[in-house]
């Protein structure tokens, strides 16, 4: 509260026009390769998260209002968040939207600064002070946890910090996960558990024409991971994947799906009155099942060493140690059956158990937002922040968009749509009043002079070009897309050369 009080002593300085803002004028935040429109007419909005959510929330502003400023600020000195750390190295195409993002990014009403971590180097509330609204759309870097005795052992990871790993996120940098049991068990069933199944099998020759992370291609390549068992709790008709997944499992050269037939049991009824994309979905799944293959598919399937299945009605209750109580070696699983039908059917406990012998646990069960800053409101229980379409509740200027708005849930065009509707939001209330932008406020040139007093010195856009450029040279060199950089100080010294 302090330092908020002593912000709104200084935009008073400002709006007078001292020297201070007007030296500020003169350098903003330092390098950003762009002129300041104006200080003052103009609506300031800050975005706190560089991934999907915050780059179409800013896009959206901009192309709506020809007046807005945006500024986008970033933890990491790198954007783009879960299109660069979170989409399988083996999807190129859905990296594409970063294209769309550059293009926001390098409009004149925008600007990058990265390497600020908000909620510690500058608050909320000292935003608040600095822009007429700010949009929090960090995203969710926590994991939600399994709930269960041994998820502590080693062997046992989150999806999260797995993909992490391989896509070169840098808090997932020295996770080095033993790869050297014959079974993994995935818990979860929807895209993410399928891209880590994916990336456990896919042959080294596929993998290392993506952007994979070298360490974790080098560590695929001697991976003795030949078996992968994808759990979920309910049954065929509530998988939670997409079809696009499902076909590129099972057409990954080298492996063969193994299902429970009698997981099966009354799907086929079932189907006629489910929606399109779920029933194509399923049928994929009954064809994999029961169907017998062709000569070519059987031909293909008794040559493949890896083998993969989705294994129904499991909930997972221990993770098992070895003898020495040092490493995983198993789960047990109860076996549900379900009450109700369709998306809304419930997994029961029937009082039987399994146990499944495996040294490697995965739980893919969902991302969770945290909170950053105190002053924020926030419902740990849903673990996001509370809203209507967008505006935060009891916060005037406050707004949210994408997972810290709903919740962990749905494919990038969803987050677009989620964060489209807060931009709006934002919009009516600057046309309504109801969010007053006629005073002038400074927004980058308030929390420039807080960042510099604090030693933080953040990365624009340009910067980040210059550790892309030196990605993709390393690449080049590999025969791959890029060779990201893994840690933040090597970002930094990029992006400073």
């Amino acid at each position: 509260m302090r330092n908020c009080r002593r912000l709104l002593s200084e935009l008073k300085l400002w709006t007078s026009g001292r020297s201070k803002w007007t030296r500020g004028l003169n350098g903003g935040l330092g390098g950003s390769g762009k002129a300041f429109l104006s200080t003052s007419g103009c609506p300031k909005v800050c975005i706190v998260g560089s991934g999907p959510a915050g780059f179409y929330t800013a896009q959206h502003l901009i192309k709506a209002r020809q007046d807005v400023e945006v500024d986008i600020y970033e933890r990491l000195p790198v954007p783009f968040g879960l299109v660069r750390f979170g989409v399988a190295p083996d999807h190129p195409e859905v990296k594409n939207v970063i294209n769309t993002f550059t293009q926001t990014a390098k409009n004149s009403r925008c600007s990058f600064y990265g390497n600020v971590n908000v909620g510690k180097d500058v608050t909320v509330c000292e935003l608040q002070g600095a822009y007429h609204a700010v949009v929090l759309s960090y995203g969710a870097e926590g994991n939600r946890r399994i709930g269960v005795p041994g998820e502590d052992l080693p062997g046992v990871y989150s999806a999260k910090d797995f993909v992490g790993w391989y896509n070169g996120l840098p808090s997932c940098r020295e996770l080095k996960p033993d790869l050297s049991c014959e079974t993994a068990v995935i818990l979860g069933q929807g895209n993410v558990a399928l891209d880590v199944a994916r990336i456990l099998l896919s042959p080294s020759d596929i993998l290392k024409k993506t952007d994979i992370t070298q360490p974790a291609l080098e560590a695929l390549a001697e991976s003795r991971v030949r078996k992968v068992l994808i759990v979920g709790r309910r049954g065929p008709m509530q998988v939670a994947c997409t079809i696009k997944e499902l076909r590129e499992m099972v057409n990954l050269p080298g492996t063969r799906p193994e299902m429970v037939t009698a997981d099966f049991e009354g799907v086929s009824e079932a189907l006629k009155d489910v929606p399109r994309p779920r029933k194509r979905l399923t049928e994929l799944l009954l064809k994999m099942a029961l169907d017998a293959p062709g000569d070519k598919e059987l031909e293909r399937r008794r040559n493949a060493a890896k083998v993969w299945g989705f294994l129904f009605y499991r909930s997972p209750t221990e993770i098992l140690a070895d003898p020495g109580c040092s490493r995983t070696a198993g789960i047990r699983l109860a076996v549900n059956r379900l009450e109700g039908s369709g998306d809304a059917a419930r997994a029961v406990l029937t009082g039987e158990v399994e146990d499944v012998s495996c040294g490697l646990v995965i739980s893919s069960i969902g991302y969770k937002s945290l909170p950053i800053d105190p002053a924020v409101p926030f419902d740990s229980r849903r673990a996001v922040v509370p809203n209507s379409v967008g505006r935060v509740h009891q916060a005037a200027g406050l707004y949210c968009s994408g997972w810290l708005k709903t919740g962990p849930t749905g494919v990038i065009a969803t987050t677009m749509n989620n964060s489209f509707d807060t931009a709006r939001s934002l919009l009516e209330d600057m046309d309504s009043g109801a969010l007053d932008v006629s005073a002038a406020k400074p927004g980058s040139q308030a929390v420039s002079s807080l960042l510099e007093e604090r030693g933080v010195k953040p990365v624009t856009f340009s910067d980040w070009e210059k550790i892309d450029s030196l990605e993709t040279r390393r690449g080049e060199a590999r025969g791959k897309p890029r060779e990201k950089l893994l840690s933040v100080e090597e970002m930094l010294k990029a992006a400073r050369s």
